[in-house]
């Protein structure tokens, strides 16, 4: 599945529209623990969490993830945008919880790798 068919299934709100959202996604990977995201994420995956400040784009592109997936409404300001846009980092939001987004997201079919 791609980042594309995610968005419109979940009626996410794609914050950098500049880039393209044809990536494959391979899994997903849940933490708000940037240490955590290094440490046990793999390249291709999803990133959803609920922080939002700039060092969340040096993870994502250090790991070669996929894009980052922000809930509870959360948005991230113009330096993480920009730096998301430099790094070629797609950055979505979500209105929704951790938990059911992490849900819906297991229902359209995505896993862990």
């Amino acid at each position: 599945m791609d980042l594309h068919e995610i968005v419109s299934s979940l009626s996410l709100e794609v914050t950098t529209p500049e880039l393209s959202l044809t990536r494959e996604v391979t899994g997903g990977y849940v933490s708000d623990l940037l240490s955590d995201v290094m440490g046990n994420s793999h390249a291709g995956n999803i990133w959803i969490t609920l922080q939002i400040h700039l060092n969340i784009i040096a993870v994502a592109s250090l790991k070669e993830l996929s894009g980052i997936i922000l809930v509870n409404n959360r948005k991230p300001d113009a330096d993480t945008l920009k730096k998301a846009v430099a790094e070629n980092i797609p950055v979505m939001t979500s209105s929704l919880p951790t938990f059911e987004l992490v849900g819906r997201l297991y229902a359209l079919g995505l896993r862990c790798r």
